[in-house]
C-alpha cells in the first residue's frame, strides 16, 4: 500500500507518465490519468514536468527508485466499438481505474450558467468539444455495460448525471437506465449519484431498479463555501441533505451511501473532520478528495486556484480515516461507486 504522504504528494505534484485512460473535461472531480500504483487503482494528475517520473514502470523522485510499480491503466477494448446507429461506446461511458465503468447519462445541467454553475466543474465542456452526447438511452447503456464486462472485466459502474429541473432531479431516467443495464448484464454492481430530489421516494425507486448504492455529493458542510463554490447547488439548503441521506440509509443501507468532501475550498480544517465525523455516524461514507484544477472550469479560467498542498490533504485525510477505521467503515466494503474505486482519494492509504 503506498504511504499516505506520497499518496498526497503525487496528488499536489503530479507524474510524469503515459497514461492511455485519462478523463478530460467533464463533472469531474479530476481529469487525471489512471495508473496502478503499487497494483491499486489510482487516478493522478499527468504533470509532463514532475519531480515524479515513471521509467520501465517504475515510479521515481529526482531520479531515484521509489520502490513503487505505477502501470498505466491501457485503453479498453470496449472503446473500439460503435452502436448500430453509429455512436463510439466511448462517448456513452467511459473506464474509470482498472474496473469501473462511469457514465454522465445527462451531460447538461439546469445550474450551468455562470451565475449558479459549481466553480470546479466542466460538466458541459466534454459535449461542446463533441466527445460525449447529451442523453444516454439505457438502451446503448445496457449494450456498452455488456461489451466492457466482457472485453475488458469490468465489474462495477457508476451513473450520474446533471440536475434537471423535475423534482426527482434526473433519478428517474437514471433508473430506467440502472434497470436496463442490470437486466443485461445481472450482477454488475451499479452506484448511481444524484442531488438531493424532492421526492425522496425514487431513491426507492432507485434500489428497486437495481442500483446497489446511492452517492448524494455536498462537496462541503460549510454554508459561506458552498454559496461561494457551488451557488445553484449551495442554494439548497442542508437540511434536504441530511434528509435525503438518512433516507438513503434506509434504504440502501450503511456505508452504501457517500458524500464527496473536497479539500481545498477553503472550509476550516477542523471543522471539515468534525463534519466528516457526524456524517460517519449517520451512515454516509465521506469520500474526502483534493481540489483538483479542470480546464474549462471557472475555478481554472477565472479564480485560478491551485490545488491544495498535500500536508493539509494528508492532515484531513488521516484524521477522516480514524474516524471512518474505529466505526468500521471502508470504502473497499461499499458495492460501487467513488468510494468502492477509491483511486481519486488518498483515504484507501489511510485505511479508510
Amino acid at each position: 500500500m503506498t504511504s499516505l504522504s506520497l499518496r498526497t504528494e503525487l496528488a499536489e505534484h503530479g507524474v510524469a507518465v503515459d497514461a492511455p485512460v485519462r478523463r478530460r473535461a467533464g463533472a469531474g472531480p479530476s481529469d487525471d490519468g489512471h495508473v496502478l500504483l503499487g497494483g491499486v487503482g489510482t487516478a493522478l494528475p499527468i504533470v509532463e514536468k514532475s519531480k515524479f517520473v515513471v521509467r520501465g514502470d517504475r515510479l521515481l523522485v529526482d531520479g531515484a527508485d521509489l520502490g513503487l510499480d505505477v502501470v498505466p491503466v491501457q485503453r479498453p477494448r470496449f472503446y473500439d466499438l460503435a452502436t448500430a446507429d453509429g455512436v463510439p461506446y466511448e462517448k456513452l461511458a467511459r473506464l474509470h481505474g482498472a474496473h469501473v465503468l462511469a457514465t454522465t447519462v445527462v451531460q447538461t445541467c439546469i445550474r450551468y450558467d455562470e451565475a449558479e454553475r459549481c466553480r470546479f466543474c466542466a460538466i458541459e465542456e466534454s459535449l461542446a468539444q463533441g466527445t460525449t452526447t447529451a442523453v444516454k438511452t439505457p438502451a446503448q447503456l445496457a449494450e456498452v455495460a455488456e461489451a466492457a464486462v466482457r472485453l475488458d472485466g469490468v465489474t462495477q459502474m457508476v451513473m450520474t448525471t446533471g440536475t434537471s429541473a423535475g423534482r426527482d432531479r434526473g433519478a428517474r431516467h437514471l433508473a430506467r437506465c440502472v434497470r436496463a443495464v442490470t437486466d443485461a448484464v445481472p450482477g454488475l454492481a451499479v452506484q448511481v449519484q444524484i442531488e438531493p430530489p424532492a421526492e425522496l421516494s425514487v431513491l426507492t425507486e432507485l434500489r428497486d431498479a437495481g442500483a446497489v448504492s446511492v452517492g448524494i455529493h455536498v462537496e462541503s458542510l460549510d454554508d459561506d463555501v458552498r454559496r461561494r463554490w457551488m451557488p445553484g447547488k449551495g442554494s439548497v439548503p442542508m437540511s434536504e441533505y441530511r434528509a435525503a441521506w438518512r433516507e438513503a440509509v434506509r434504504v440502501f443501507g450503511r456505508n452504501q451511501v457517500s458524500t464527496y468532501l473536497i479539500v481545498g475550498l477553503g472550509e476550516d480544517p477542523d471543522e471539515l473532520v468534525a463534519g466528516a465525523g457526524e456524517l460517519i455516524e449517520m451512515g454516509v461514507y465521506p469520500f474526502v478528495v483534493p481540489f483538483r484544477p479542470i480546464a474549462g472550469t471557472l475555478a481554472v479560467d477565472v479564480d485560478r486556484v491551485a490545488p491544495p498542498p498535500a500536508w493539509l490533504v494528508a492532515d484531513i485525510t488521516d484524521r477522516v480515516a480514524e474516524q471512518l477505521v474505529a466505526a468500521g467503515m471502508r470504502g473497499a466494503d461499499q458495492a460501487a461507486g467513488c468510494a468502492a474505486c477509491g483511486a481519486c482519494s488518498a483515504l484507501p492509504s489511510a485505511g479508510g
